[in-house]
């Protein structure tokens, strides 16, 4: 068996595995955690009752978290004509539309988050095998495919992220920084899980929201009562 060692030990004796946590008991015991030579994440798993098999149960959308997701984000515009100079002036990190898309197209994927004015998706889209697979690819639905890229980039670089669950029915994000107070976590927190509340397929049945899970980059995770956060 391997040693475990002093730091897993100290976290092992704060946890009960068994226990429901209300939101504000997981942070206070996540920061109680020894700490690491980093600044950690802090991110959430949910897990919702949606019938993934179901092409129209899906669980997608976008939410701006209120005190951001602490991550510095890369963000690439693909714009052309004054739509350059706009996405450059709010932020974008690179903005271009034949070169960057042969760039793309040759593997290249040094960013975070995409911005596509409507008239570069025919070219786009031909992204499709660089950019899906990494769930980079820009859609209307979450306002990354618009003709107001100002707002968009801004939006990104403000803390806007976008979610949506995986093969197993999760809902898996980041939701702040532990160097964050534990209320600015929380609101960002209870904002997240609103988000994916509203989100909801009209044809999902049951318990929507069946569970969720806290914890940072080096810590546990933590089951969290849901009837302790705000809304739920």
């Amino acid at each position: 068996m391997a040693k475990r060692s002093k730091r897993f030990k100290e976290i092992d004796g704060l946890v009960y595995d068994d226990r429901l946590y209300s939101l504000e008991e997981a942070l206070e015991i996540l920061k109680q955690c020894p700490p690491v030579k980093f600044d950690q994440s802090v991110e959430v798993a949910l897990k919702s009752g949606i019938d993934v098999k179901k092409s129209d149960q899906q669980v997608r959308g976008t939410v701006a978290l209120p005190h951001g997701s602490g991550k510095t984000i890369k963000v690439l515009v693909f714009a052309r004509g004054d739509k350059v100079k706009a996405a450059e002036d709010a932020g974008a990190d690179f903005v271009g539309n034949d070169d960057l898309v042969e760039k793309v197209k040759g593997g290249w994927t040094s960013f975070d988050a995409i911005v596509a004015t409507p008239d570069m998706m025919r070219e786009v889209g031909k992204l499709g095998k660089v950019l899906g697979p990494r769930g980079l690819m820009p859609t209307p639905k979450a306002g990354t495919v618009t003709p107001d890229v100002a707002k968009a980039v801004s939006e990104l670089k403000a803390g806007k992220i976008e979610f949506k669950n995986d093969k197993s029915g999760m809902v898996n994000n980041l939701v702040g920084k532990l160097s964050f107070d534990k209320e600015k976590l929380k609101e960002n927190i209870e904002a997240f899980i609103s988000a994916v509340s509203k989100a909801r397929p009209a044809t999902a049945k049951g318990n929507f929201l069946q569970s969720l899970a806290l914890s940072s980059s080096m810590g546990p995770g933590l089951k969290i009562d849901l009837s302790s956060i705000a809304g739920i």
